[in-house]
């Protein structure tokens, strides 16, 4: 076979051609694909990178926040706590002071119960200490001894004219006073004159005596001038000691 130049020439010129065909048509729109899709995937991943990079800093945010979020919550859960003992203790305090109110009561009123028992019990001896007397001197009373009480009375009415200024303004204006004279034994026309002479005395105004029997006073006089009352016997006296002794407590 021999070598053709103008053949080799005319390949030479079908591949140059061929060349600038594939280089026009072919390999330039192919660089330009390839330049773009490196593009696109630069871009993509720059979007990537610039989304990776806004998570990681949201992350940081997240966490920061987070840490943030755990020592408010610990403050708070401190000062919850020293909230709670505080309202505790003044729970307590309030408690206390209440229980104590209450025990001082409590106190208080055993004391008076106790007292009010003690004071019963000592009137109730006293009233039996006077009912035990009164029985014994109900024995041994005698006519000699109610002659001692009215001449009593007749020596303090003289000695003291005034223990009946009391009773005077009240009895002005009636026409007659009335006085009833009580006693455990029959008087003798002596004492019973010595009583009206002295009553004469002291009330400067008609009088009219009433005489009266009653054994219940033991021994002793009972005065009743109008509502006012005078008593020497010793039933008044034996409960009148028993009443002072009382109060005295």
């Amino acid at each position: 076979m021999e070598f053709n130049v103008s053949t080799f020439i005319l390949e030479i010129l079908n591949f140059l051609v061929l060349v600038w065909i594939l280089q026009r048509l072919f390999y330039k729109p192919l660089l330009e694909i390839i330049s773009k899709r490196k593009q696109h995937i630069e871009q993509t991943l720059a979007n990537a990178q610039h989304v990776q990079q806004q998570a990681e800093a949201q992350y940081k945010l997240y966490e920061n926040r987070q840490k943030l979020w755990e020592q408010e919550k610990q403050t708070a859960l401190a000062t919850l706590n020293q909230e709670i003992d505080i309202e505790r203790g003044i729970q307590l305090e309030k408690l206390q002071h209440e229980l104590e109110q209450e025990r001082q009561k409590h106190q208080v009123n055993l004391n008076r119960q106790q007292r009010e028992f003690q004071l019963h019990a000592q009137q109730q001896a006293l009233r039996n200490a006077a009912k035990f007397a009164s029985i014994f001197l109900s024995q041994t009373a005698t006519p000699e001894l109610e002659m001692k009480f009215a001449n009593l009375l007749i020596e303090q009415l003289n000695a003291s004219p005034e223990s009946l200024n009391i009773c005077l303004p009240f009895l002005k204006n009636q026409s007659n006073v009335g006085i009833k004279i009580t006693s455990v034994y029959p008087l003798d026309l002596a004492l019973k004159q010595q009583l009206e002479h002295c009553f004469s005395t002291l009330i400067s105004m008609p009088l009219l005596f009433d005489y009266q029997q009653d054994v219940t006073l033991i021994a002793g006089l009972r005065v009743d001038i109008g509502a006012w009352v005078l008593e020497t016997n010793l039933k008044h006296e034996l409960s009148g000691f028993a009443e002072l002794a009382y109060d005295s407590k």
